[in-house]
């Protein structure tokens, strides 16, 4: 299991558990991944929200209805109430509706038109009771029209309520009684909507970013993988190899290269367990060590020059991983005598070029192996543009492959899948 020994910064919490390994040695200290945070309790989910719209629709056609049994209506007119009632705040439900919002203009113009319909029409039968009605459907213009629009319409609406009480011959208190009325449940309607929107909205995008955190892990872990581990395996191919050269004429010599194999595998085993903790702190001065170590063993001449100083850990750490990868790759595609490793600073930006020649295949052959990159490529610009860098390579004038890679002294930021690990540290 690997050892963590650094705070690591997620999307999300993590929990530390102290156990024993299985071989009673020391215990090992394991982190296991939490689940996003849910909500608080303050923010009400998508259901609760329709509730709440519901609750006061409701509440708006029971006052309709007794504004109407007010003026004690026959059974006929009762049951005619009651079911345009319904009708009305079956419309206003679906109006309310997050769907609501992306109707076509022609279906948001038609349900108006009905829900307008509903609303003056039994003024004929119930005059002014019927007037609590101009409420909801000052809210529909607001839901559905563009705000310039609603607006305008709303306020139109609202200056025809006193209007038309006292055409009617309402009193002034009806007047301002249906005047307030219509303007709160307008006011109240549209609000309630818009903040069930809000809060489904709000659970959209926490889903979404709980599935790009997933993402952007695995993305890291397919990332590290590939820039941390195969430059390990590659040495170890390579020691291997040579191991069963030596044996025969060489014992001496192998005993040597076999434990040297062994320190490579240790790495790699140290490797896997940063790529699981997620805590990358590399030095590109001890990555031109083991460059030099591992060139050597491959018959490969390896002219390094590293004049960096003290650089900021997330740049020294996508330095490194450069070299890294740039080792990796002439191990594997060339046939090479002489590699040329070189790093320096230039104003404010560190330069890192590395150049080998005798690169394997046709210039053409290895050109189109570069302008279609591979993964190992990709990965560094990533983490290169993550710092506010960039990365070039390819077979120049000269016939040699040059890999040139640069970053400012102070990164950009550390995002982007590059940690950085003083502010890990930091948050231990």
């Amino acid at each position: 299991m690997p050892e963590w020994s650094e705070g690591v910064e997620r999307p999300w919490s993590w929990r530390a558990v102290r156990r024993t390994s299985g071989h009673g040695r020391h215990p090992e200290e394991i982190r296991t991944e939490q689940p996003p945070p849910a909500l608080g309790p303050h923010v009400p989910a998508p259901r609760l929200a329709r509730a709440i719209i519901i609750a006061a629709l409701l509440c708006y056609s029971t006052i309709t209805v007794l504004n109407v049994i007010r003026m004690r209506p026959g059974t006929s007119q009762l049951v005619l109430c009651l079911g345009l009632v319904v009708t009305v705040f079956s419309v206003q439900f679906a109006i309310s509706s997050p769907g609501a919002r992306r109707w076509p203009m022609r279906r948001k113009m038609t349900v108006l038109s009905l829900q307008a319909l509903l609303t003056f029409l039994p003024l004929v039968w119930f005059g002014n009771n019927w007037g609590s009605m101009e409420g909801p459907l000052a809210a529909s213009l607001l839901l559905l029209l563009p705000p310039r629009f609603g607006w305008a319409c709303y306020g139109l609406l609202i200056a025809y309520i006193p209007v038309y009480n006292l055409l009617v011959g309402a009193s002034v208190d009806l007047i301002l009684y249906f005047t307030l009325a219509g303007i709160l449940s307008g006011l109240v309607i549209y609000g309630l909507t818009r903040l069930a929107d809000l809060v489904h909205e709000v659970h959209a995008t926490r889903e979404q970013m709980a599935r790009m955190a997933v993402t952007q892990e695995r993305l890291r872990f397919a990332r590290d993988l590939h820039d941390l581990l195969g430059y390990s395996l590659s040495a170890i191919a390579l020691k291997g190899e040579l191991i069963q050269r030596l044996v025969p004429v060489r014992p001496e010599q192998a005993v040597e290269e076999t434990a040297d194999l062994l320190r490579v595998a240790r790495q790699a085993l140290a490797d896997v367990r940063l790529v699981s903790s997620g805590y990358r702190d590399m030095s590109l001065c001890d990555e031109a060590e083991s460059a030099v170590a591992v060139l050597a063993a491959a018959d490969v001449r390896a002219e390094v020059q590293v004049e960096c100083g003290r650089l900021h850990p997330a740049v020294d750490t996508v330095l490194a991983t450069a070299l890294r990868e740039g080792v990796t790759n002439v191990l594997r595609h060339s046939h090479v005598q002489v590699c040329t490793i070189r790093a320096r600073v230039e104003e404010e930006t560190v330069r890192l070029t590395l150049v080998n020649d005798r690169p394997h295949g046709e210039p053409d052959h290895v050109s189109s192996i570069v302008r279609r990159g591979g993964s190992g490529l990709e990965n560094l610009r990533t983490r290169f543009a993550s710092v506010g860098g960039g990365l070039s390579a390819g077979v120049r004038e000269d016939g040699r492959f040059h890999l040139e890679a640069w970053a400012p002294l102070r990164p950009r930021n550390t995002g982007a899948g590059v940690p950085d690990p003083a502010r890990e540290r930091a948050a231990a």
